[in-house]
């Protein structure tokens, strides 16, 4: 309850101006500094150069018009850490889409390593320019690791849903990952990195679900599933994910893709887990991986006594595999 109160008041301070919230004492604050320096002298920030480019069309064998998809966000979205444009999460989604939609995919990825919230709208700018049918966004940990209040990052995130709404476009969120996972944080940095993701994920809940949006939660997804097995879902730098990290952010990501585009994924992973006051819902999606949380309605009103409804859906199974990223053209 105390992180669903903490995210309503997050999101609260990104609609009316607000700075956020603060937590750290000047002692601690010094010790995090500290063990944040020695962390980022284990971590390499460019493990593999520029992350690949796979824009381009995916399934250009089926029929009928491309749908255009933009990933826009940091370097989870642009694919930082691995070698080859069918590892980025962005190929992975267009090759899964495609397959869903019995269509063509038309892939543009406007996404910067390094980006934080702030810079979104300038991706919004760049990705209206091919007139998306679906965003998907991917954005949060740089907030974080560079200490932006959750308020400003939050506000500029509905900025941004709003602008790609206001164009007809679908948006679907990917939260802030839980960053407590990362194996050279050590205590007690890694439980104030895991607190603040988490915070700020739920706060991105509530601002996306408002704006019209979809959001599905990434934190506890990564978090559980690279703990058990950090050789394999890292890169080389023990930071950003590796191809079968990706591949299984995708997992997450792709139903939600397919609902908001009002079609139905091969594999139905989701579940019903009713309707909640959207602060609620974003706390509960903040601690269970690959849940998707989404505007709704009771009894025709789209808001409550406590503010804005929001249907739960609950992942239930990883997808056995997404279909092969084979870009036909770039």
């Amino acid at each position: 309850m105390l992180r669903a109160f903490t995210a309503r008041r997050i999101a609260a301070a990104a609609a009316y101006g607000g700075g956020g919230i603060t937590a750290l004492g000047g002692i601690t604050f010094g010790l995090v500094v500290v063990e944040a320096r020695l962390a980022r002298k284990i971590i390499q920030a460019t493990p593999n150069g520029a992350p690949p480019v796979a824009d381009g069309l995916y399934g250009g064998g089926l029929d009928g018009p491309p749908l255009s998809l933009v990933m826009l966000g940091d370097s989870t979205a642009a694919g930082l850490g691995v070698h080859t444009p069918e590892e980025t999460p962005a190929a992975m989604l267009a090759a899964g889409l495609s397959s869903i939609a019995g269509r063509p995919v038309r892939l543009t990825n406007v996404a910067r390593p390094g980006a934080r919230s702030a810079e979104l709208a300038g991706q919004c700018e760049r990705a209206a320019q091919v007139r998306p049918d679906l965003a998907v966004v991917m954005i949060g940990a740089n907030d974080v690791t560079n200490r932006v209040p959750p308020a400003e990052s939050v506000r500029h995130l509905s900025d941004a849903v709003r602008a790609l709404r206001g164009s007809g476009c679908q948006v679907v969120v990917g939260t802030c990952p839980d960053l407590g996972s990362v194996k050279p944080l050590m205590q007690p940095l890694k439980w104030i990195a895991r607190r603040a993701s988490r915070q700020l994920a739920a706060a991105q809940t509530i601002a996306v679900v408002e704006h019209g949006g979809r959001s599905v939660s990434l934190g506890d997804l990564l978090g559980r599933e690279f703990a058990a097995d950090p050789l394999s879902m890292f890169s080389e730098d023990r930071y950003h994910p590796s191809a079968r990290g990706y591949a299984a952010a995708a997992a997450a990501l792709l139903p939600s893709m397919a609902h908001a585009l009002d079609l139905e994924p091969d594999v139905e992973t989701l579940l019903d887990q009713g309707v909640l006051p959207v602060y609620l819902a974003a706390a509960e999606a903040a601690e269970v991986s690959g849940t998707e949380v989404s505007g709704a309605s009771v009894a025709g009103d789209d808001r409550g006594p406590r503010g804005r409804w929001a249907r739960l859906l609950r992942r239930r199974a990883v997808p056995p595999g997404l279909p092969a990223p084979t870009p036909d053209a770039t």
